[in-house]
């Protein structure tokens, strides 16, 4: 079976016995939170996408470390300003730039989630304002990531599923929310978040897709329910968001939909390789 390139730079060097880095930035999915987790460890779990990726690099990476920054709640004002948690240099972002500056050339990629926290409710209200908040603080992010990296590191972002559709099981009335949550709210951040990327040179984890979020058509069993929409069973399947208390409902992924997002974010990665560069060589996942 061939092999797969992965990433750009000198940290992606096969064969390299120095440690390399995988930087992961963001909210609550990038430390992996879920209702299973400790509370005293504010839910985050061992099990988020930035775990399995980091166990799917290290098939060909097996001196791969992973850095973890993310903090539960992080908006992009947050991120920037800090007031959440205590970092060493300042903010998330200050923490992140201090660390890729201090190992340049070591970073084999970094993978970013944020956005989805400058809602400040959930509601339909509140969507133009964060909408707003991400476009005005998200490519002074990017940049000042890309900045901090340097040429030739991979930064990855990814788009957002739809831990509401659940409610699709809730009759008529959990269907028109499920309808608007998709159309009002996924959709727009995702038109936003693929817009500010590609503006930046940067790719997307197409974790909308993973989760078929759009996908109202296409029917497929739900265990326990029978035929739904391929978008309502994946949130029900991939998700906490159709667990009734005290576990959900959570917007969070679980294990199996962490996976979904970890290999999002490799196929992302891989797309960032170029032909005859020395990237990183992953075998297909699943092998």
């Amino acid at each position: 079976m061939s092999e797969r390139r992965w990433g750009r730079g000198e940290a992606t060097v096969r064969g390299d016995a120095a440690p390399i880095y995988y930087l992961s930035l963001g909210d609550s999915l990038a430390v992996g939170v879920q209702p299973i987790g400790p509370e005293n460890r504010q839910f985050r779990t061992d099990e988020g996408y930035a775990d399995q990726l980091a166990t799917i690099a290290r098939r060909r990476l097996p001196n791969l470390r992973t850095v973890k920054l993310g903090y539960p709640g992080e908006s992009t004002t947050t991120m920037i300003e800090g007031g959440l948690t205590e970092y060493p240099h300042g903010s998330q972002l200050d923490e992140a730039v201090a660390f890729l500056r201090a190992h340049r050339g070591s970073v084999a990629f970094v993978t970013v989630d944020i956005g989805l926290n400058d809602l400040e409710s959930y509601v339909l209200e509140a969507i133009p304002a964060g909408l707003a908040s991400i476009g005005r603080n998200l490519p002074g992010i990017l940049a000042t990531l890309q900045d901090a990296a340097g040429p030739g590191t991979p930064i990855a972002g990814m788009t957002i599923y739809d831990p509401f559709l659940p409610h699709w099981l809730d009759g008529p009335l959990g269907r028109e929310l499920a309808r608007i949550s998709v159309s009002e709210a996924v959709v727009p951040f995702n038109a936003c978040f693929r817009e500010i990327y590609r503006e930046a040179g940067l790719v997307l984890a197409d974790v909308e897709g993973a989760f078929a979020t759009i996908d109202f058509e296409t029917q497929v069993e739900l265990a326990g329910v029978g035929r739904v929409p391929i978008n309502v069973a994946r949130a029900c399947e991939w998700t906490w968001g159709g667990e009734p208390p005290p576990l959900g409902p959570d917007v969070h992924a679980n294990v199996r939909g962490y996976r979904v997002i970890a290999e999002a974010f490799e196929r992302a990665l891989v797309a960032t390789s170029e032909p005859g560069d020395r990237g990183l060589l992953l075998a297909p996942s699943g092998v």
